[in-house]
């Protein structure tokens, strides 16, 4: 007997659910939740952050969160709002990663096996969500290149690119310091450019993944 639409879950909780790839990912997050309640000072309690990035970095553009002053019920509020974004955060790349394994709809288009790589990046550009994503990374970049190249004062603008192709963003710190120290000038810039779009192709790939998955299941 056919199951009634309005009792299925919805398809976001079902890609996030449904493989041993996706739970596991969500009970490293449920122990890494458990680490910065017990080690809230610790370096490791920025763990949930890094997890669910890069979706819950974004945050911290918003004026408030945790640390809002003023106390009472606006702080409340703050926090749980918070809480609230980091565990859609994990359910987003929960699903993201159960999209890796997920069968493919019957009805879904089958793409031509001559060029694997092509295939391969194809979900990165071949859809709105993906697309998007990508612009976002190519302006925090875009601003980096500008603040190191042409302003007298870059200051942090290399926050901005970590942020957007966070988790393997933070990658390109470790990689570029060598090259930086090189005496190669330029070097240290173009290798840490190099890692983050490589970060941000990846995160776009998986994004492109989840947008078909959920595609597949309207």
């Amino acid at each position: 007997m056919q199951t009634s639409p309005r009792l299925r879950l919805p398809r976001l909780l079902v890609l996030g659910t449904d493989s041993r790839l996706a739970r596991g990912y969500l009970v490293l997050f449920g122990l890494s939740v458990l680490v910065m309640l017990v080690l809230p000072d610790s370096p490791v309690a920025m763990a949930p952050m890094l997890l669910t990035a890069p979706l819950s970095l974004f945050g911290v553009a918003l004026p408030f969160g945790p640390g809002t002053e003023g106390g009472g019920p606006g702080e409340a509020l703050a926090v749980g709002f918070w809480a609230a974004w980091v565990l859609l955060c994990a359910l987003v790349n929960a699903a993201a990663l159960g999209a890796l394994t997920a069968k493919r709809s019957a009805t879904a288009p089958v793409r031509s096996n001559n060029l694997p790589a092509r295939n391969l990046l194809a979900p990165a550009v071949d859809n709105w969500l993906a697309r998007a994503y990508c612009a976002v990374v190519a302006v925090a970049l875009g601003f980096f290149l500008y603040a190191v190249l042409l302003s007298p004062d870059p200051g942090f603008a290399g926050i901005w690119p970590l942020i957007t192709a966070a988790p393997f963003s933070f990658l390109a710190v470790p990689l570029s310091l060598p090259a930086e120290y090189s005496g190669i000038p330029g070097l240290g810039t173009l290798v840490f450019t190099v890692a983050v779009g490589l970060a941000g192709l990846v995160n776009a790939v998986l994004i492109g993944r989840l947008a078909h998955r959920l595609r597949e299941g309207r």
